[in-house]
């Protein structure tokens, strides 16, 4: 047999740029649209849409949604809904806000600042959103429920267990420690942003270059090193870039001298800080990170795409559909109460209205980002850009003065027309195959 060592790497058929580069045009689509909306927005807003510390604001602001999007992603592609995720933000931010304020200082003598103040709140928060979800999830799976009627109970349900837990009023001050999840309060600083974004750079371009070989190993075509070479530099910009513009917002000066003064030094004068990123993002970065890899590295991840795709087939080659769906909703139920965790610690309390419509934001989000309403096709990624075209799209247009009601006319004119643009795109890729 001929030694197959010296064979030469298979490349690529020639065609255009995008599909050298191996780029979704839809996902192209979606970052084209986001930034002709930035640019439209700053010169509406005299250049006040792109400064850093617009920037800043909008990225913790899109936090919350976009951790319950990813979760979205995977009951949607699994063919159900769930209208209860806002609801169900509120009544974990409620259980974490009462633990802290009242349940740990009453019962067990731990008083605001104590170091284990945070991490039992969010552990009793998380607990209690993660077994929430998966009893929907039963009533889903093992009662043959609608999810839209179950959800939507939910939504009526835990919406009025919040209120009732608080009797209506707004708790707080919240824990400081815990106040470092919610974005302003928690920030890595300058230098550790830098240090993050270096190591995530080369992460993520180690792992490019990782598929590349991997795919020559086994014989499979490659894309040009050109190509590769494009990609790794994007990465690499589009990283240092985001870094470079949250470090670019310095703390207030006013502030600034507070921070040193609790601490009994006096501030260099001209001294200037940049906040960095928000642990919120970070913790966003994270959920991305391992929602992209269950849905793409795990037998879960299988499990769910093949249901969605076919659920007879998948239940006839055995896969347990009624477990699996208890295990989603469970996965959305964490979520919603880590959602809960960052929004709550971004007001600095909780207030009857924590999540209101949420459940709506969340479900769009998801749409807009390619997640297919027939179930089978959707991508984390997509969802969270969605969650930021949605979110910058409400901030541009409160501060170019557009009125309440036709912020919402316009997101949901965007939502249906994102609908249509991936039924044809849809149509498109099925007429070409």
């Amino acid at each position: 047999m001929a030694s197959t060592t010296n064979q030469p790497i298979p490349k690529k058929q020639s065609g255009n740029l995008f599909q050298q580069l191996e780029l979704d045009t839809r996902l192209l689509g979606m970052i084209g649209a986001f930034i002709i909306l930035c640019i439209g927005f700053n010169i509406l807003t005299d250049g006040r849409f792109l400064t850093p510390r617009n920037v800043f604001n909008l990225t913790i602001q899109t936090v919350s949604v976009a951790i319950m999007a990813s979760g979205m992603v995977f009951v949607i592609v699994n063919r159900h809904i769930d209208l209860s995720v806002g609801a169900l933000l509120a009544t974990t931010s409620a259980v974490m806000a009462m633990t802290q304020t009242h349940i740990l200082p009453n019962v067990l003598g731990l008083g605001l600042g104590h170091p284990m103040i945070w991490v039992i709140t969010i552990f009793v928060g998380l607990l209690v959103g993660t077994l929430i979800g998966a009893f929907q999830g039963w009533l889903v799976g093992y009662l043959t429920i609608p999810a839209f009627i179950v959800t939507l109970g939910g939504f009526l349900v835990w919406r009025n267990v919040a209120w009732y837990l608080t009797d209506g009023q707004t708790i707080g001050p919240l824990d400081q420690n815990f106040l470092v999840f919610g974005g302003t309060n928690g920030t890595l600083g300058t230098s550790w942003s830098w240090i993050l974004a270096f190591a995530a750079s080369a992460i993520a371009i180690w792992a490019l270059w990782g598929a590349r070989r991997a795919k020559a190993s086994h014989g499979f075509p490659v894309k040009p090193i050109w190509a590769e070479v494009t990609l790794s530099a994007m990465i690499l910009g589009l990283i240092c870039g985001f870094i470079a513009t949250l470090n670019a917002y310095t703390i207030p000066t006013r502030r600034l001298e507070r921070m040193f003064e609790a601490r009994g030094e006096v501030m260099p004068e001209g001294l200037t800080v940049g906040y960095g990123l928000p642990v919120s993002v970070l913790i966003l970065i994270i959920v991305a990170i391992t929602m992209t890899l269950v849905g793409r590295r795990t037998r879960l991840g299988r499990y769910i795409y093949a249901t969605g795709g076919n659920p007879e087939a998948a239940s006839l080659s055995g896969i347990n559909t009624r477990l699996l769906t208890v295990k989603l909703f469970a996965l959305m139920g964490f979520l919603c109460a880590l959602s809960a965790v960052v929004a709550s610690a971004r007001l600095s309390n909780h207030s009857n209205d924590i999540g209101t419509l949420d459940e709506l934001r969340v479900i769009a989000a998801a749409v807009i980002g390619g997640t297919a309403l027939s179930g089978g096709f959707g991508t984390i990624h997509g969802a969270i850009l969605g969650a930021l075209i949605m979110q910058a799209l409400q901030s541009g247009m409160a501060m170019v003065g557009v009125d309440a009601p036709f912020q919402n006319i316009v997101v949901g004119t965007v939502l249906v027309a994102a609908v249509l643009i991936d039924i044809l795109y849809r149509k498109r890729l099925g007429d070409a195959s």
